[in-house]
C-alpha cells in the first residue's frame, strides 16, 4: 500500500531537510488519478515541511524557489523513477513494476483490513466509543425519517469498529411520555388484540392517531390520558403491563426491520430507564446550586454564553422531568457503565440546540468527559414517496426499493439467472437507498429520486453492486491464482495504472472519513474505483489474452473487487455476487 512508498520518499527527504521521517509522512499524499499527469503517484507539499530543517528557510525563499532547491537535492532510486516540481509540490513517480507488485500483494495480504493498517490510522489511539442512533418512538410507526439516523449511525459504528475501537451501538427509544397516555386510553376504545398481534406498529399507530384526534375534541379523553400517564409514572401494575406489552411488541417489529437493513444494536435503552435517575440528576444540580426555580415554577439551569438570560428548562411547573433531564441521566449512566472516550449522537439537525444544551450542562456539572460528546446532525429527505403516494414509513420504502429493483432486473437483458432474485433485489435496492443518501454532506437536505437512485449506470448503489458482481463473475470464470503468481510487467497499461494509483489513496480516504465522520469520501472513492474498473474491464480482457497477461490482469481485478467489497460493507451495503 501507500505506506511503503511514503516511508521510502520520507527517508530520502528527511536526509535533505534533516528532519525525522515520521514528521514528513502526513505531508506526502497519494495523488488523485489524472489523465493530464498520469506520471504523478505522490506529492510532497513543500510549505508543510520547509522552514524546520537546516537546508531551507521559509523566510528567505519563496515557495517555488524552495521547491526548486529541494528538487535539485533529491535523486531517483529503485523505488522512485521520476521526480518533478509542481506548484508548491514535489511530485514522485513510482517504479511501475514495483507499484503493481506492492499494491496487489498488500491488498491480497490485508484483505478487508487493507487501508486500516496504514501508519496514518494504525498510530491513532484505540478508544471505547458509544454510538446512539436510530432511536424511534415506541408504539409509533417506524417513520422514513429514521432511515437516515439508522444508516448514518451504522456507518459510523462500522468505521470505528474497523479501526479497532471498542464500539457499543445503542438504540435509545422514545418509550415514555404522553403518547403512552393516549395509547393506554385509546386502546380500550379503538384497539384490537388480533390486529395488534398481526401488525403491532401499524395498529398502534392507527390507535394513536384516532386517540389523538379524539383528545383534541374531547377534554375528558385528554384528562384520562394524563391520568394514565400519572399511573404509569407512579408504577401502577396494570398501566405498566400495558406499556411493557406495547414496548416489547414494538421492539420485536423494529428488530425485524433492522435485520432487513443489516443493522444490529448492543443495547436497547430508552427514556423509561431514566425516569428515576433523572431525579438524581436534579438533586445533584440543586446541591451544586445550578438549578433555580423561575416565577412560573419551572426548574432551569443558566447556560454560559453571550446571550444574557440564556437557560435550559429541566423541570416542568408540576415537578415532572423533561426529555433533556432524562438525556443528562442517560449520558452520566453510560459513562459510568462503559467508561468511553467518545459518545456520539446521530439525529436530525433540528435537535442541534438540544445537544448543545446537553453538553453545556454536563460541562457545568464538572464532567470533563463531556468534551468527548459529539452530535452528528443530518438534513431531511424530501419527496420520498411510494407510487401510491402514501405516508412514508420505513418498511414501505424498503418494499418499494425491493419491488422496483425486481422489476428492473426482470426487464434487463444483462440480468443473470439467480438462485434467489428476491434476496438480490433486497440487497441492491438497499444499496441504492444508502448511496443516494451518502453522496453529499450529511447536513444537507436532499430531494429523493427513485428513478435516479435505481439507475444501473452513473453514480448509484446499483452501479456499485453491478461492478462488484461483474468482477466476482470474472474471478469465478477465470479461476484464482495467488497474488504472488503474476508478472507485474504485464500491468503497464494506462487503465491498469489508474486502478493501482487509486488503490494507493484508500488509507487517506479512510482517514478523511474518520476526521469528520462523513461517508461521502468513501462513496466518491468507491464510485471512482468502479468507473476505473469498468473501463479496464472493457480494454484489458482476461479471457483470450496470453496466460501471463491474463493472470496479471486477473490479480488486478481481484484487488479492485476486494477494496470495493470492503468499502461497501463499511457503508452498510451487502455486496452481491451475481445480478
Amino acid at each position: 500500500m501507500a505506506c511503503f512508498f511514503r516511508r521510502s520518499i520520507a527517508a530520502q527527504v528527511s536526509r535533505v531537510l534533516d528532519l525525522p521521517p515520521e514528521k514528513l509522512i502526513k505531508s506526502i499524499s497519494a495523488a488523485a488519478v489524472s489523465k493530464k499527469r498520469p506520471d504523478v503517484d505522490f506529492k510532497l507539499f513543500v510549505d508543510s515541511v520547509v522552514g524546520n530543517g537546516k537546508e531551507l528557510s521559509r523566510h528567505n525563499l519563496q515557495t517555488q524557489a524552495q521547491t526548486q532547491k529541494l528538487l535539485e537535492q533529491l535523486k531517483c532510486d529503485a523505488v522512485v523513477n521520476e521526480i518533478s516540481a509542481g506548484p508548491g509540490t514535489i511530485n514522485f513517480k513510482i517504479n511501475r513494476e514495483l507499484l503493481a507488485k506492492t499494491v496487489i500483494q498488500q491488498v491480497s495480504k490485508d484483505g478487508s483490513e487493507y487501508g486500516f493498517k496504514s501508519e496514518l490510522l494504525s498510530s491513532l489511539p484505540r478508544e471505547k466509543v458509544v454510538v446512539e442512533f436510530s432511536s424511534p418512538n415506541v408504539a409509533k410507526k417506524f417513520h422514513v425519517g429514521h432511515l437516515r439516523s439508522t444508516i448514518i449511525g451504522n456507518f459510523i459504528a462500522n468505521l470505528m469498529q474497523a479501526l479497532g475501537h471498542e464500539v457499543t451501538r445503542i438504540n435509545y427509544l422514545g418509550d415514555w411520555g404522553m403518547q403512552f397516555g393516549l395509547l393506554g386510553v385509546g386502546f380500550q376504545q379503538f384497539g384490537c388484540e388480533e390486529k395488534l398481534k398481526a401488525n403491532p406498529l401499524q395498529h398502534l399507530f392507527e390507535v394513536y392517531v384516532q386517540s389523538n384526534t379524539a383528545a383534541e375534541k374531547d377534554e375528558d379523553i385528554q384528562k384520562a390520558a394524563h391520568e394514565f400517564l400519572r399511573r404509569l409514572e407512579g408504577g401502577d401494575p396494570q398501566a405498566l403491563a400495558i406499556w411493557k406489552n406495547f414496548r416489547t411488541l414494538s421492539i420485536e417489529e423494529y428488530t425485524r426491520i433492522y435485520k432487513r437493513l443489516g443493522v444490529h444494536f448492543d443495547e436497547y435503552s430508552g427514556e423509561s430507564f431514566y425516569q428515576d435517575k433523572s431525579q438524581d440528576i436534579l438533586k445533584l444540580l440543586k446541591s451544586k446550586g445550578l438549578l433555580r426555580k423561575t416565577e412560573k415554577g419551572t426548574g432551569v439551569v443558566d447556560l454560559p454564553g453571550k446571550r444574557e438570560g440564556s437557560c435550559a428548562t429541566l423541570v416542568r411547573s408540576d415537578g415532572t422531568s423533561l426529555y433533556l433531564t432524562r438525556d443528562l441521566a442517560a449520558a452520566v449512566d453510560r459513562m459510568d457503565k462503559y467508561h468511553c472516550e467518545r459518545m456520539i449522537y446521530v439525529t436530525d439537525k433540528s435537535q442541534g440546540n438540544h445537544f448543545q444544551h446537553l453538553f453545556q450542562i454536563l460541562k457545568i456539572m464538572g464532567y470533563k468527559w463531556a468534551d468527548g460528546c459529539h452530535h452528528i446532525p443530518f438534513g431531511l429527505v424530501q419527496e420520498m414517496k411510494t407510487r401510491r403516494g402514501d405516508v412514508l414509513f420505513l418498511e414501505d420504502v424498503l418494499d418499494e426499493a425491493h419491488t422496483r429493483m425486481l422489476q428492473n432486473m426482470a426487464s434487463s437483458e444483462t440480468t443473470k439467472e439467480l438462485e434467489d432474485p428476491h434476496d438480490t433485489a433486497e440487497k441492491v435496492g438497499l444499496a441504492a437507498l444508502i448511496l443516494q443518501d451518502f453522496k453529499g454532506p450529511l447536513l444537507s437536505d436532499y430531494r429523493f429520486d427513485w428513478d435516479q437512485a435505481l439507475q444501473s449506470r452513473g453514480d448509484t448503489g446499483v452501479f456499485l453492486q453491478y461492478t462488484h458482481a461483474r468482477l466476482h463473475s470474472l474471478e469465478e470464470m477465470c479461476g484464482g491464482g495467488t497474488s504472488n503468481d503474476f508478472n507485474a510487467a504485464c500491468l503497464q497499461d494506462p487503465q491498469a495504472i489508474s486502478i493501482l494509483q487509486h488503490l494507493l489513496r484508500y488509507d487517506e480516504v479512510l482517514f478523511k472519513s474518520l476526521e469528520d465522520l462523513q461517508p461521502k469520501y468513501i462513496v466518491n472513492y468507491l464510485l471512482a474505483l468502479s468507473h476505473f474498473a469498468g473501463v479496464a474491464h472493457k480494454t484489458l480482457p482476461v479471457k483470450g489474452s496470453a496466460a501471463e497477461v491474463a493472470q496479471a490482469r486477473l490479480q488486478l481485478f481481484k484487488a479492485a473487487r476486494s477494496v470495493l467489497n470492503s468499502g461497501m460493507k463499511l457503508l452498510g451495503i451487502k455486496p452481491v455476487k451475481k445480478m
